[in-house]
């Protein structure tokens, strides 16, 4: 352990991409310090993720006992923003962020609830005082970008809207990535009038664009709005209202504008011009091993510039693998499994593996490398007898050898059989491997390859 420093590890940001890393790390020995400006645990288990599928599970839950409306006598179930608001609170307040709260304490973590600066490459300022150690981990995260037109301060960020206690009657989201399909459907689930105003002529650009498209035509029939192509030019209040200005000078009245364009990484103030570390718009430059371009400062999470998907999982597992390579438990560069995505909207969207966009690609550079099979699922007994009687369809990918690589579904619960199919494509199963399995009947796991 190191004698010439205050610490041996220094993490900077408190998320779960530190927290999983700092207290393992702390539990072998290790003298290690956490520096976080706002709450422990990041975005995620505060106003993120925890807080937005909180928000979702009523809302999710109305959506498939709609499907059987015509049972319950044609009655249609809205949420109740207020109580459902008032569960979130209950829920974040004694919820993830206080367990690591714990954890962080049980491993005799130094946490420094304040700004952390880099003065160089060993040294980080809080408040007034100076601390050392032999590595820095950097994990600051990612915020919120904001639109750069007049009457951008008008607008909400997703951290304003999931601990909104009334929700307005007209809404509108700017963006349509994960966040911004997200809220708007929870929105629209507790009856607000919502219109979402796409930057492009598609949502969810890197997912199937089928399915897309059927996401947001299942979404208009629940009574959303979309406006394609729209490029926002400003907002400006009228009278009790909003406006928003957009395309040839047309106009929208609202009542509430939640800008979803997007997430940047959290560098500002973070005094990386003081350290030799390099870093783009992207984020945080590092290598296989998370080694940033100074052997001693290593960077995790949502704010290094990287293709691996932004998650809590995925920056759970980077912080890990760190740790692992700090102990010398190995010498290997990360690798990372397939990894599963999914926006939680309803219907969900998921994918995991290579995505048939990615497959398609790849065959024209190589014709034969991928066989891509497409499914509707509508008539498949398990999603039948569970009312996905509207919108279900699945993709598989499979390479030259026959084994499951890729996955993509729409769904009521898509998220659960991509994260099913995930375990196969990391187990590198082959098709006839997983029809030799017995799977639970009835139950969708009976039904993830059946007639692929």
């Amino acid at each position: 352990m190191s004698k010439k420093y205050d610490y041996d590890v220094i993490y900077i940001g408190a998320g779960v991409g530190s927290v999983n890393g700092a207290v393992p790390l702390a539990n072998r020995g290790y003298k290690v310090a956490i520096v976080e400006s706002q709450a422990i645990g990041g975005t995620c288990p505060n106003w993120g993720c925890t807080a937005k599928y909180t928000l979702d599970a009523p809302a999710q839950l109305a959506y498939r006992a709609n499907q059987f409306s015509h049972i319950y006598g044609g009655n249609i179930l809205h949420v109740n923003w207020k109580r459902d608001m008032a569960r979130k609170h209950r829920n974040i307040d004694s919820g993830p962020a206080t367990g690591m709260e714990h954890r962080i304490k049980a491993a005799g973590i130094k946490t420094y609830m304040t700004h952390g600066t880099l003065l160089d490459n060993h040294t980080v300022k809080v408040d007034d005082q100076k601390i050392t150690a032999d590595k820095l981990v950097l994990v600051p995260g990612m915020t919120p970008h904001h639109l750069n037109v007049p009457g951008t301060e008008l607008t909400h960020d997703s951290r304003n809207f999931l601990s909104l206690d009334d929700l307005p009657k007209r809404m509108v989201v700017i963006g349509t990535g994960y966040v911004g399909i997200e809220l708007a459907t929870v929105a629209n689930a507790g009856g607000a009038d919502v219109t979402v105003m796409m930057h492009h002529d598609r949502p969810l650009r890197g997912f199937y664009e089928p399915f897309a498209d059927q996401l947001v035509k299942s979404l208009e029939k629940q009574g959303m709005h979309f406006v394609k192509s729209a490029k926002v030019a400003g907002f400006k209040k009228s009278g009790n209202h909003l406006v928003v200005e957009y395309g040839d000078h047309q106009e929208l009245a609202t009542d509430y504008v939640l800008d979803a364009s997007g997430r940047v990484p959290n560098l500002k103030h973070l005094g990386l011009e003081n350290t030799n570390v390099k870093y783009n718009r992207h984020g945080i430059e590092v290598n296989g091993y998370m080694q940033t371009s100074v052997p001693n400062v290593y960077a995790t999470g949502d704010a290094i510039d990287s293709k691996i998907e932004k998650l809590s999982p995925t920056a759970t597992y980077e912080t890990k693998y760190l740790t692992r390579l700090l102990t010398g438990e190995t010498n290997k560069p990360m690798a990372m499994p397939a990894v599963p995505t999914a926006v939680y909207s309803s219907p969900r969207i998921a994918k995991v593996g290579v995505d048939v966009d990615q497959a398609k690609a790849g065959n024209q550079k190589h014709p034969g490398n991928f066989k891509i099979v497409t499914k509707d699922l509508r008539n498949h007994m398990w999603y039948k007898a569970t009312g996905q009687t509207h919108v279900a369809a699945r993709a598989l990918v499979f390479n030259r050898f026959n084994r499951l690589v890729g996955a993509e579904e729409i769904s009521g619960r898509a998220d659960d059989a991509i994260s099913m199919l995930a375990i196969l494509i990391s187990l590198h199963a082959t098709n006839e491997q997983i029809e030799n399995m017995v799977r639970l009947f009835p139950s969708q796991a009976s039904d993830l390859l059946s007639d692929f």
